[in-house]
């Protein structure tokens, strides 16, 4: 979990934003109409991904069909069904970055919505603590959890055969046209409070359930105003074919199976993509059996070589839709394209240059990092910079421009040798997290605690230049340029432009405390950072903030809940602190009522915007209640509250992390 967020953001990130992509592109594929010409068609590329967590090293989920909902009503097209042997993606290892599932026909149209199928036995949902979580963490570090203490939340049908479908509401319609291309993005969001609840039983020896929630809240959808800028996971395949040109190759797509075996091993797919090489910047080949790499321009001088062999692609968008490789790795055994650490970093010792990765098993792969490590940092909307090293060799490490909590995915020397050595370094995300001080009109300083206190970092980040294009506005679509920030629960409220920093300077000038040994808690968030801003040159800039919820530990309430408005006390506190909670439709928070009975774990939404759910929760946030509380301190010593949890049935233990 992104610790504070998560709980589960995972955590609280819940679940990290995991994201769904769906991308239409311009590549031919058959028409799905039939007669009186046919039906005109686009294409659409299908994606998920999701975002990072400090508690978990893997979130596994198999999802099984995707579907769009037809505008004015209609059947829903499907745009994405798995095999027969469904693999299953690890929520974890997609911070923000999107996994490429298959590029699919689909008829032109204006569509509302989404419909994922996920599969929901016991089992289906896989659960690997990481390596070191965050201090009070209900989980055993590496530890998996058994599918019996796994409840997956609305589940339907027959043993063997359940699901459960998610609804997501566009918060704009998709447009498909024929020979144009669009893109929606739906997030599974992994630091949403809800998405993963963990229930500690008081008792000695009781049994943590997880509850996994994947409706009301932890799903969205996340407009895509540029396709060119959306990061890719590396792709695994098996090449079948070299375009007569040699300006493109076609795989189909592989998976790896989750959790990693030993040696690791692929699940094949009939989905097929066609990759081209960058044919002006160059493509990085690497071959992995013979050691060797050069930079190509197309695939002529590798193109007998590449027929049936696994390959590892970090690609990028170009706006059409097609695909285009900046680094690809090509080895006759799919382990040996795998065996490439791949995971968000969990220690930077700069005493023995020694970077630890964490994996999908909880845990931690030590490399080497020598004076030939080359570092890039992945920006596919700048072909040149994408492909361009932006660091090399131990300097990087000892000028701190590499931290716990980024995501990478390294490529090592020797696949064989002990120790890896670190050929590249695959920055993927930036990512810096902490609570929030020092606010000005330049730059705010980041303060991170982790368990292990040599990771803990204190950073002072200068935001972007003001004229840097920073993307789009969400709901206008106007282009942005300069720092921008919003708040976690209202990802499409983007506050930018000349107001935007002093705003945020106001936004984060809270505190909360609880008095005595519970103590305070600052706003707390999260940003991406940005290398080679002209304002800083070969160095981190901020171009966003998000800021998150503060994540209190469970407590108790104060006073019952009436109008809006509770009172919450910490185990060790001396104050009672006001909780304020929105009920307007459309911005209300999120309410969610857990109930432990008999064993079973019941996750259920309260819509505290209805007369109904007032009355709900009323009757059950009472006194003494215990409640967890995600919001972001206010300058009046008050919690703004964007989700709260209040537990029913068997209580919780009051230390536990959950």
């Amino acid at each position: 979990m992104n610790s504070k967020l998560s709980r589960i953001f995972l955590g609280l990130l819940m679940a990290a934003l995991p994201v769904f992509s769906v991308a239409c592109g311009t590549s031919s594929s058959a028409s799905l109409g039939s007669g009186g010409g046919g039906t005109q068609s686009g294409s659409v590329n299908m994606m998920v991904s999701d975002a990072s967590t400090e508690d978990w090293a893997t979130i596994g989920v198999q999802i099984l069909s995707i579907s769009l909902v037809p505008q004015g009503g209609g059947s829903p097209v499907n745009v994405f069904t798995a095999g027969s042997s469904v693999p299953t993606i690890n929520l974890v290892q997609l911070d923000q970055l999107g996994e490429l599932l298959g590029t699919v026909s689909v008829p032109a149209g204006t569509y509302t919505g989404a419909i994922l199928t996920v599969s929901a036995n016991q089992g289906d949902v896989t659960l690997i603590v990481s390596a070191d979580p965050e201090a009070g963490f209900a989980g055993t570090a590496g530890a998996a959890i058994p599918p019996s203490q796994i409840q997956i939340q609305g589940a339907t049908g027959s043993a063997g055969s359940k699901t459960v479908p998610v609804n997501v509401n566009f918060d704009s319609p998709l447009v498909v046209a024929a020979n144009q291309t669009s893109s929606v993005d739906v997030e599974f969001d992994l630091a949403h409070p809800a998405f993963l609840v963990g229930h500690v039983p008081p008792a000695s020896g009781g049994q943590t359930i997880w509850a996994v929630n994947f409706n009301k809240g932890p799903v969205r959808h996340r407009h895509i105003w540029d396709i060119t800028r959306l990061i890719l996971r590396h792709t695994y395949g098996t090449v079948t074919s070299v375009s007569s040109d040699d300006s493109s190759i076609t795989i189909t797509k592989d998976f790896p199976v989750e959790p990693p075996t030993n040696p690791e091993t692929a699940i094949a797919t009939s989905e097929s993509l066609t990759i081209l090489a960058d044919a002006t910047n160059g493509t990085i080949f690497y071959d992995v059996d013979a050691k060797t790499n050069v930079t190509i321009k197309n695939f002529s001088t590798v193109a007998s070589t590449l027929g049936g062999r696994y390959v590892r692609v970090a690609a990028r968008y170009q706006s059409n839709g097609s695909l285009v490789a900046v680094r690809m790795w090509a080895a006759n055994a799919f382990n040996s394209v795998w065996l490439s650490p791949e995971g968000h970093v969990l220690h930077v010792d700069t005493t023995n240059d020694v970077i630890v990765v964490q994996n999908e098993l909880g845990v931690g792969i030590p490399l080497q990092v020598d004076n030939n490590t080359l570092f890039f940092f992945r920006t596919p909307w700048n072909a040149l910079a994408d492909s361009t090293a932006i660091g090399q060799g131990t300097s990087f490490l000892a000028n701190k421009d590499l931290v716990r909590g980024f995501k990478i995915h390294a490529s090592v020397v020797d696949p064989l040798a002990s120790p890896l050595v670190a050929q590249t370094v695959d920055i993927e995300i930036a990512r810096y997290d902490g609570s929030i001080s020092a606010v000005n009109a330049n730059n705010f300083t980041y303060t991170r605690n982790f368990r292990t206190a040599t990771d803990d970092y204190t950073f002072t980040l200068p935001y972007i230049s003001s004229g840097t294009p920073n993307g789009s506005d969400p709901l206008s679509g106007a282009a942005i340029t300069g720092f921008k920030w919003w708040s976690f629960a209202f990802p499409t409220i983007v506050d930018s432009g000349s107001n935007a920093i002093p705003d945020f300077e106001t936004a984060t000038n809270g505190t909360v405390n609880f008095g005595g040994t519970a103590g305070a808690y600052p706003t707390w968030g999260e940003s991406y950072a940005r290398w080679n801003d002209p304002i800083q040159p070969n160095a981190w800039a901020v171009p966003w903030t998000v800021l998150m919820p503060t994540t209190v530990p469970l407590g108790s309430a104060a006073t019952s809940y009436a109008n809006g408005t509770f009172t919450m006390s910490e185990t060790g506190g001396a104050n009672a602190v006001p909780v304020t909670l929105s009920t307007t439709s459309g911005s209300g928070t999120l309410v969610y009522q857990v109930d432990r009975t008999n064993g079973i774990v019941t996750v259920s939404a309260v819509d505290i915007t209805t007369a109904a759910g007032q009355t709900t929760i009323t009757n059950n946030l009472v006194a003494g209640t215990p409640v967890k509380v995600f919001g972001v301190p206010q300058a009046n010593a008050t919690i703004k509250a964007y989700v709260v949890i209040y537990y029913t049935g068997t209580m919780p233990m009051a230390t536990a992390v959950d």
